[in-house]
């Protein structure tokens, strides 16, 4: 078992999902059941799959769930730039989030190949 909650990855990911929330708060009221509520899941997925995987027994469970939440990140940065097209929000509102989801990836993939290394 992994000790999450001191991971740096997991820390920063509660933060996005924070961001999240907010930036999706000022989305239209018609998306609640659409992007609101896909980009919240998503952003929610992050942290709560680096959890499940800490609390998996092996390495081998651990990457898995690593990898789960990796494809999270690359969904929400997905659904960031729909609401761009859609002009829900503008590009610039989005820099801070996809600049954090960016190192939120490049994190997730060291501590997939650091525990693939010991697998």
């Amino acid at each position: 078992m992994h000790n999450y909650k001191e991971l740096n990855v997991w820390k920063r990911s509660i933060k996005l999902c924070a961001a999240v929330y907010k930036l999706t708060s000022t989305f239209p009221n018609e998306e609640r059941f659409g992007l609101i509520s896909q980009m919240r899941r998503a952003s929610v997925s992050v942290p709560s799959n680096i959890a499940e995987g800490g609390g998996r027994r092996t390495n081998n469970e651990f990457v898995h769930f690593l990898g789960i939440a990796h494809g999270s990140i690359c969904e929400l940065e997905s659904q960031l730039y729909v609401s761009v097209e859609l002009e829900f929000i503008s590009f610039e509102s989005i820099e801070a989030i996809t600049s954090e989801l960016t190192e939120i990836q490049k994190m997730l993939f060291a501590l997939i190949q650091k525990f693939e290394s010991k697998a």
